[in-house]
């Protein structure tokens, strides 16, 4: 095998998203294998698109699942797989509990 395609075989692409409700972005990348959710959040430059969140305490997922260290690693532990999408969570701005009963009391008046 020769050394560009030992290069390409220790690399992964991945992508890295996060949204607002007046922006989205993904920003696709190639990561080492072994890189982190984590990791790979930094090496993207997102948090420059997002200077209001905390890119290193925001909650994260791969593909809707959260890393919250129970079902899935942290993401400071999770081992990206090739084509993993790290989503970086906003907070949340109400309770979904409350946001529906607020939907049942509009929706009954």
């Amino acid at each position: 095998m020769g050394a560009d395609n030992r290069a390409h075989a220790d690399t992964l692409a991945v992508e890295v998203a996060c949204a607002t409700p007046e922006k989205q972005c993904v920003i696709r990348l190639k990561v080492v294998r072994g890189t982190t959710a984590l990791q790979a959040v930094r090496k993207s430059g997102i948090a420059d698109e997002f200077p209001e969140l905390d890119t290193e305490s925001s909650p994260m997922g791969i593909f809707s699942m959260r890393l919250d260290g129970r079902r899935l690693p942290l993401p400071s532990e999770y081992v990206l797989q090739a084509r993993d999408r790290v989503e970086i969570y906003r907070p949340l701005l109400i309770d979904p509990k409350q946001a529906r009963l607020n939907r049942v009391a509009r929706n009954n008046n």
